[in-house]
């Protein structure tokens, strides 16, 4: 994905600090198409389907976590969440709407820009913004159908999961957070301990609704995350 066929769709209501994005991300190659609220947001999602949005969390006509929520009903490019609010409940509840980030205002445009280029990142090479991968025993799990429309014994089905949440599928050691967040997010990140918590939440979330047990994904208290196998 290059920069100049990458779509990011701004949300914000205050004139100057969307414009400001507009030009910044439009220097950087990006094209870049703006809405003032979540009424025009969830409109020119639908119609133009962006490959990130940056959204501000507090909008006239609603609150930014609830068109984070309805974003993700159906779409699975990156979320970056900004506001002027920097509480830690404030956070929590955006990247529980499915946020994938979140930036507090004022903040420096190289570190957004940064923050943009790290997301597209872990958005490329996938399908729908999906990666794939394979939990469980394939003998305990449904086999996809034949050619001939009947099911093959112990063939493996997989479960797709988007790119931040695939973070901690590998069988073997245990991860540490730390290191499953810089390896994911980067270096920056390595005390966010919430936002891997939340989208680990959401693995196990997927895994669960698939008939796979949440335990598959283990949590050794002091050491890290490690899929069973």
């Amino acid at each position: 994905m290059t920069a100049g066929s990458t779509r990011i769709l701004v949300v914000d209501d205050e004139r100057p600090i969307r414009r400001a994005l507009e030009v910044t991300l439009a220097k950087s190659g990006y094209t870049v198409s703006t809405a003032i609220d979540a009424s025009e947001a969830l409109t020119q999602a639908a119609l133009q389907p962006p490959d990130l949005v940056i959204l501000d969390l507090m909008l006239p006509d609603a609150d930014g976590a609830d068109v984070c929520r309805q974003l993700r009903d159906w779409m699975q490019a990156p979320i970056l969440l900004i506001s002027a609010v920097g509480e830690e409940q404030d956070k929590i509840r955006a990247l529980d709407a499915g946020a994938d980030d979140y930036l507090t205002k004022p903040f420096g445009i190289g570190e957004l820009l940064a923050r943009v280029r790290a997301l597209l990142r872990r958005s490329e090479g996938t399908v729908s913004g999906e990666q794939v991968i394979e939990v469980g025993d394939p003998h305990d799990r449904p086999a996809p159908p034949d050619r001939d429309g009947g099911r093959q014994r112990g063939a493996p089905h997989p479960h797709r999961v988007r790119p931040a949440e695939g973070a901690g599928a590998g069988r073997g050691p245990a991860a540490h957070p730390k290191m499953l967040l810089r390896k994911v997010w980067g270096a920056g990140y390595a005390q966010e301990m919430q936002l891997l918590r939340t989208h680990m939440g959401r693995l196990r979330d997927k895994l669960e609704a698939k008939g796979v047990p949440r335990t598959s994904i283990e949590t050794l208290t002091g050491v890290g995350y490690r899929l069973r196998g």
